[in-house]
């Protein structure tokens, strides 16, 4: 009756076989094409330093005035300005303003990657059948999998750095605006795509000029979480070498540095609470917009 208690499993023999097998196929192919592979993500490590040079070379007093420009643009409110120059003081007031501007570099250029890869996608997850179902199952696995498995795979192929973070961070924060956008396409009403028809628009019009625009507050919430989740995703990626914020989080727990880790836990939501705000300031604006249209 032993049978009933104990989980029958492949022997431990057969079971290391596999594992040796794997991970000696992976190791052979990070050996033969790893400089290749590396030399292919160049690019990406121009724009992602192109990126850190600006946040970190800009005056800090046109670093702050841009952000309240955007944030005025976003809301129309003097409140969130308010908030956005606030924050900004406080952080450079604790000396994190470096750390701080790598972070937003990251961030800021892992939203534009996932919004320019997410939209599309989201677009085609809505208008084929057949992909959305495939696609829409690999993003319920990725949104299941806990965050320090998207690193194994980067750091192997691509050691540590920036541009392996960069990946996990993208992947990990790509499936909100990929749904929110095939979402956001299926509630415009079937009232307006009649009447789009009636119009004889083309199918390709159909949705540049009438779906996409009315789907714009949905996706909007979408970028607003894809920020959220690559924020989240920093601090994990600094176990891979991503400096900034998540970096002097992950050496305050090492060396248990309590105010350093509150100091820059503090940083790290302020900037979440300013692209929170403006994000949602922003479909806010759209949604109102949409509804004096409609």
């Amino acid at each position: 009756m032993d049978w009933l208690f104990k989980f029958p499993q492949v022997s431990p023999e057969a079971l290391l076989a596999i594992k040796r097998g794997i991970d000696g196929s992976l190791k052979a192919l990070t050996r033969l094409y790893g400089q290749s592979i590396e030399n292919s993500f160049y690019p990406l490590q121009r724009i992602l330093t192109f990126f850190e040079n600006v946040m970190t070379g800009a005056p800090w007093p046109l670093i702050i005035l841009v952000l309240a420009g955007i944030a005025w643009f976003a809301s129309h409110k003097g409140s969130v300005v308010a908030g956005v120059v606030g924050t900004l003081i406080a952080i450079g007031l604790l000396g994190l303003w470096h750390d701080a501007m790598l972070t937003i570099s990251l961030v800021f250029a892992a939203t534009i990657f996932s919004i320019g890869i997410g939209i599309p996608l989201g677009i085609m997850m809505n208008r084929l059948e057949r992909f959305g179902g495939v696609l829409k199952t690999l993003l319920d696995v990725m949104q299941t999998m806990p965050p320090f498995v998207y690193l194994i795979p980067v750091v192997m192929l691509l050691g540590i750095g920036r541009v392996p973070g960069f990946i996990a961070v993208v992947i990990y924060a790509i499936p909100p605006i990929i749904r929110l956008t095939d979402l956001g396409i299926r509630l415009v009403d079937k009232e307006v795509l009649e009447a789009a028809d009636a119009y004889g628009c083309s199918r390709s019009q159909k949705l540049w000029k009438v779906q996409f625009p009315l789907a714009m507050p949905t996706i909007m919430a979408g970028i607003n979480q894809t920020i959220m989740m690559a924020l989240g995703m920093v601090v994990i990626a600094s176990m891979i070498g991503v400096q900034g914020l998540g970096l002097n989080v992950l050496q305050a727990i090492a060396n248990q540095y309590f105010t350093q880790g509150i100091f820059n836990g503090f940083a790290i939501v302020g900037i979440a609470i300013i692209f929170d705000r403006i994000s949602q300031a922003y479909g806010q604006r759209l949604q109102k917009h949409r509804g004096g249209a409609a």
